[in-house]
């Protein structure tokens, strides 16, 4: 094969990674790692960090894989590898197999057998029962909370072996995270994901049900954001900043109740960007 071919299937495999989500789950679990660390141990948290990018690259694959042809009439996924035929399905499945095989058996071995367990567990939800859900009800982004959720806690087992009260925490913050977060992508994009049949939104459709559900789950942020300070995990600055994060988060969900459109949806949609690695960084400035 000649290198211009090599090089151009190289990037069709990294734009199946969905560099921008599986960098997320990155930071997110090495957050996790460095807030249940005494001390780093920079070998064992470089390859926290390459199993967590290619087994997230595989659930990833996993999921267009099973839209490869629903991805075909969506604007915003219809230049993907896999609708325009740039990769085969069985490149795809190679590719997760490979990479996702590969990886947990890296973080058994360099990390412990738990991270790898967790790991795995994320990637089959996410690959195999959030997204068929997608199609078929609401619900779908509750179980993708699950494994949207899991990264810090990865993290926090990579460097201690166990799940423990505190690793909940970070996982309990993510999770009540994720629906404000997607449910704001949900209806920035609702005519797009109609088109494919996806039925996102929590009460269906850009309503103000949905809207005030929104509101009240980014409501839930703050006393959610508080308790790594109320348990003893952090210290009163970072509380202090998530309470910030929290109010200025909110304020976006409430001109989405108030005007339901989707200048306020993409404004909640930039905030929640923000707010995840704000809390994060946080935490790990401030941990006690």
């Amino acid at each position: 094969m000649a290198v211009p071919n090599i090089l151009f299937k190289a990037k069709q495999f990294f734009a199946l990674s969905k560099f921008r989500l599986s960098a997320l789950v990155v930071f997110s679990g090495a957050i996790g790692y460095a807030m249940g660390a005494n001390t780093i141990d920079w070998l064992a948290f470089f390859f926290l960090c390459l199993g967590s990018f290619f087994v997230t690259a595989g659930a990833n694959t996993i999921n267009q894989i099973w839209e490869r042809d629903l991805d075909k009439l969506m604007k915003r996924t219809q230049n993907r590898p896999m609708p325009t035929g740039t990769l085969s399905v069985s490149e795809g499945i190679i590719f997760t197999l490979v990479s996702s095989i590969i990886c947990t058996i890296m973080l058994a071995v360099f990390l412990n057998l738990l991270t790898a367990i967790l790991s795995l567990v994320s990637l089959l939800l996410y690959g195999f029962v959030y997204t068929p859900l997608k199609q078929k009800s609401p619900i779908a982004v509750f179980v993708g909370a699950f494994p949207g959720a899991l990264p810090p806690l990865i993290g926090w087992v990579a460097a201690t072996g166990e799940i423990g009260f505190y690793g909940f925490l970070l996982f309990l913050i993510q999770f009540a995270w994720q629906f404000p977060h997607f449910w704001a992508i949900a209806w920035v994009g609702h005519e797009d994901y109609s088109k494919a049949g996806f039925n996102l939104l929590p009460s269906g459709g850009q309503s103000l049900h949905s809207a005030l559900q929104i509101m009240a789950y980014t409501l839930f942020l703050l006393p959610v954001g508080l308790m790594p300070w109320y348990f003893g995990m952090a210290g009163i600055t970072s509380a202090i900043i998530i309470s910030i994060c929290g109010a200025l988060f909110l304020i976006p969900s409430f001109l989405l109740v108030r005007k339901g459109d989707r200048k306020s949806a993409l404004m909640l949609m930039f905030s929640s960007f923000f707010y995840l690695p704000i809390v994060q960084v946080a935490l790990l400035l401030d941990k006690i």
